[in-house]
């Protein structure tokens, strides 16, 4: 990661001088994805709502995470799920489960398993992968291209336990804000697509406060999260992301 934004920033000094064009840099949009909901440090305040033909939760959620290797998620409501908690530290990830106590440890395998029933995986919640560092990418025009929407190809490194063949990423042009990804299977089959919404300041930050994840293999469901509140770059106490405070459920 230390290489490309130092090659960004070469890119940069080049685009000022006139050496190059200011054509959009792949790499830059891809760290920009990467470090949108997080930044050095973050606290946010969210919903999740999971819907599927036969029933329909809302999960209160409060998240905090440091850089790209610590978070931490605890669920504050309904009653059913209060204190349950998610933990990642760098490669190990564990589930708090209050009614038995018990702290459970996630294997690497399990990193794609729905999180908590929802159509969010446990990658998607705690970020484990970087599309930075984890995927190549380039540049693609799809049959179905919207103006005003820079669209990437990102195929996943053949060693890590990612399940998709390949991500097509939309972003708005002028600012490199995501529209929408499509997932699709080592077959390239779409398998779920997930769109941006509701994009405002929160935090200090410009980015979509709504995502709604529709998979195409469960017709009828759908989960959306939704911040309500979010802080970036704070001092957090180191604390917070350790097995004691996970069982505490603070």
């Amino acid at each position: 990661m230390i290489k490309s934004r130092i090659q960004i920033i070469i890119m940069t000094m080049f685009v000022f001088i006139g050496l190059v064009s200011a054509e959009p840099e792949v790499e830059e949009i891809i760290m920009n994805m990467d470090e949108l909901y997080r930044s050095s440090s973050s606290y946010v305040e969210m919903e999740m709502q999971i819907s599927t033909p036969h029933w329909e939760r809302t999960l209160s959620l409060e998240a905090w995470s440091m850089g790209m290797d610590k978070t931490f998620i605890l669920i504050n409501s309904p009653k059913k799920e209060k204190g349950m908690a998610t933990l990642r530290i760098d490669n190990e990830m564990w589930n708090y489960l209050p009614k038995t106590d018990k702290v459970m440890k996630i294997p690497p395998s399990m990193m794609m398993s729905s999180w908590m029933g929802s159509d969010f995986t446990n990658d998607d919640l705690v970020s484990e992968t970087s599309m930075l560092n984890d995927y190549s990418y380039k540049f693609i025009t799809p049959d179905d291209a919207r103006d005003g929407l820079i669209y990437v190809e990102l195929i996943p490194d053949k060693d890590l336990a990612i399940v998709w063949g390949k991500i097509i990423l939309a972003v708005r042009e002028n600012d490199y804000l995501p529209v929408k990804q499509e997932f699709y299977d080592e077959k390239s089959k779409l398998m779920r697509i997930m769109n941006f919404k509701d994009i405002k300041e929160i935090g200090g930050k410009t980015l979509p406060t709504v995502l709604e994840v529709i998979p195409q293999n469960k017709e009828g469901s759908k989960t959306v999260i939704k911040y309500n509140k979010a802080q970036f770059d704070i001092k957090l106490d180191n604390a917070i992301f350790s097995l004691r405070n996970l069982k505490k459920g603070k």
